[in-house]
């Protein structure tokens, strides 16, 4: 059954490439936060649908208070303050390059669970992170974007998917306070979303934007479209695939494959949304994903 792992950990890939692909086109069409806020209640419902089926009950009742707890805090970190950076980044860089800075993610959470858990970094996974940095050095200086360095919106799209990677690392090392014991890893993720779409959308009516972030979106059916697109093959079938990996193939293996959207992306993005880009940044992709392959597997 590891062959059925395996392949659930590429489809985990495919379905994280066409998500952010699509939170890309709808966030050019409505902006990233509206993006953001309306996804997060399909990608709740959807989570709520897949609890039901695969556990038997719409919400994990049963965890403690101190699993919310920390669940909680991670999703508020890494789905409302991350997310809120990652998908400005993708309309700014588009998908290719803000998910391939999301890989700095597992290297930012490694710092950090070393300096506030103690956990520590073998040499093999420095090589890794030096690996993986070294590849998006390459990637964002490939000369064929030289000259988006002089483009704002270009290094900004940078320190944003940076902001992505950090708010999804800092929420990985808070949600691994509340995932102790056997706690299933889709009630954990459920509860990371209730809270952030909760928080996300008191935040939205104490603005007095709930009307009008609803208007946008039921104005422009398209962006509509693929926003419920999106939380339906992210949260609902990347999530659901990223179970069945994680239950079947072994856990570098699984995480190294599922590492892999940024070269998913590399063909939507030459020919869906016309970027063009040298082998150099093909090469430098792949360097930084051997880098994560690296630090996984070691």
């Amino acid at each position: 059954m590891e062959i059925l792992g395996e392949l659930a950990a590429l489809a985990t890939s495919v379905t994280f490439a066409v998500n952010s692909a699509f939170f890309t086109v709808a966030g050019r069409r409505v902006g990233s936060v509206i993006v953001n806020r309306v996804r997060l209640i399909f990608a709740f419902l959807f989570l709520i649908l897949a609890h039901t089926l695969f556990l038997g009950s719409p919400l994990p009742l049963d965890a403690g208070w101190d699993r919310w707890l920390w669940l909680g805090l991670s999703g508020i970190v890494g789905l409302v303050l991350g997310d809120a950076f990652l998908f400005q980044a993708f309309v700014w860089v588009g998908p290719r390059i803000s998910m391939l800075m999301m890989s700095l993610a597992p290297i930012i959470a490694s710092f950090v669970a070393w300096i506030f858990l103690g956990e520590a970094l073998h040499l093999l996974q420095i090589m890794g992170i030096l690996l993986t940095i070294g590849g998006l050095v390459w990637v964002i200086l490939e000369n064929n974007h030289h000259r988006n360095l002089e483009n704002r919106d270009y290094l900004k799209g940078i320190l944003f998917g940076l902001g992505g990677a950090t708010g999804q690392a800092v929420g990985l090392v808070l949600a691994k306070n509340g995932m102790g014991g056997t706690f299933s890893p889709l009630s954990g993720n459920l509860i990371r979303m209730a809270s952030a779409t909760i928080l996300m959308w008191l935040i939205t009516f104490g603005q007095k934007r709930g009307m009008s972030t609803l208007k946008a979106v039921f104005e422009n059916r398209k962006a509509f479209q693929y926003i419920v697109s999106g939380a339906f093959v992210g949260p609902f079938l990347g999530v659901s695939f990223s179970l069945l990996a994680l239950q079947h193939a072994d856990v570098g293996v699984a995480s190294t494959l599922m590492a892999l959207p940024p070269i998913f992306l590399l063909p939507v993005s030459y020919f869906y949304f016309e970027e063009k880009f040298g082998w150099g940044a093909v090469g430098g992709t792949i360097l930084a994903l051997s880098g994560v392959a690296v630090l996984f597997l070691v």
